[in-house]
């Protein structure tokens, strides 16, 4: 319900507003284009119960040790038989900007005349930072890509949703308010101090090379992005505007399983029957791959991997730090 009033709202603000213009010169980006612009090998590996049908040198989570399952129904079906299968979803975009309602995968920017929030670098800079903090916008879009193409028949293995702007964290008070979120976030106390972080480092080592799933025990770490917490746009540490956006992205995707909008599946025998809501953030189970300004349609990478590996290149700050990515999504389901 809430998702569905943020859109109305979005839209409706849309609608209002005095310009929508193509391009600004503080908002880049271009309409991405599915066929070009996705990495279509990082959809594997496709996976029958635990037995891969196709490999991938990119990480995977565990798989269901049976290659069927057996689903209650209602009457008068009662049982429904189908095939355990395993890939990665594309089925979320993000933007990632300073610029209030710059729509970077979409290449447009909305009128901001009646917008109150200013992304941008932070002017304080806190005690013992490395660098200045920031504070970004983002936008989350259902991608529903596997659906659109028909790639598999089964309701249950895709998402089916529409494309649709779901989440403007324009729109949302919490999301530039470190005090206000801590409703949503209240753990966030017991670990916004440097003994806490410490385990960080090991994630933040395992991850480096991008070979490596990140450790969901440490669920209060991204691993060479910093910190989960706060649930907002706000980071005291900026290494890079490209660190600094995916650090956004991961966080938007916590916050969206906080709020119970983004639910999961899982890879074990009988729960892969059902999705699931899940509060903490399954990090395991996401891949992250760029896509705007400059997209980067080669490879995707774990969350928590360091933007140090791919970034060169990539990040453009003339252009106003405006970042899109890809979210790939471990889905686990049962194709019948």
């Amino acid at each position: 319900m809430f998702n569905a009033r943020l859109c109305a709202l979005g839209l409706t603000l849309w609608a209002l507003s005095p310009t929508v213009t193509a391009k600004s010169a503080a908002c880049t980006g271009t309409f991405i284009n599915p066929i070009t612009d996705i990495c279509w090998h990082c959809l594997f590996p496709l996976t029958l119960g635990k037995v891969p049908l196709v490999t991938s040198k990119l990480p995977d989570t565990a798989n269901p040790s049976m290659p069927l399952s057996f689903c209650p129904k209602p009457p008068p079906v009662f049982m429904q038989v189908g095939l355990n299968i395993g890939y990665w979803e594309p089925y979320a975009l993000t933007d990632v900007t300073r610029v209030p309602y710059c729509m970077v995968n979409m290449g447009l920017q909305m009128g901001t005349a009646k917008s109150q929030q200013i992304g941008g670098q932070a002017t304080a800079k806190k005690q013992g930072d490395a660098s200045n903090g920031a504070f970004y916008q983002v936008h989350w879009y259902k991608y529903p890509l596997i659906y659109w193409l028909q790639i598999l028949q089964s309701a249950a293995c895709m998402a089916t949703d529409n494309f649709d702007v779901a989440y403007l964290s324009e729109l949302d008070p919490f999301w530039d308010d470190d005090e206000l979120a801590f409703v949503l976030n209240p753990e966030a106390v017991l670990f916004g101090n440097p003994v806490a972080q410490l385990p960080c480092i090991v994630e933040s080592v395992k991850t480096s090379t991008g070979t490596s799933l990140p450790m969901d025990a440490l669920f209060w770490c991204l691993g060479s992005q910093g910190s989960a917490y706060p649930l907002t746009g706000t980071t005291g540490y900026r290494d890079t505007p490209m660190q600094a956006a995916v650090l956004m992205t991961e966080r938007m995707n916590y916050k969206l399983h906080r709020q119970g909008i983004v639910w999961e599946s899982t890879g074990k025998d009988g729960a892969i029957c059902y999705q699931h809501p899940m509060p903490i953030l399954p990090k395991s189970r996401y891949r992250y791959q760029l896509t705007r300004v400059k997209g980067k349609a080669d490879t995707a990478y774990p969350y928590g991997t360091t933007t140090a590996l791919w970034e060169s290149g990539y990040d453009n700050p003339v252009k106003g730090d405006n970042f899109g990515f890809m979210n790939f999504r471990k889905r686990n389901c049962v194709f019948l």
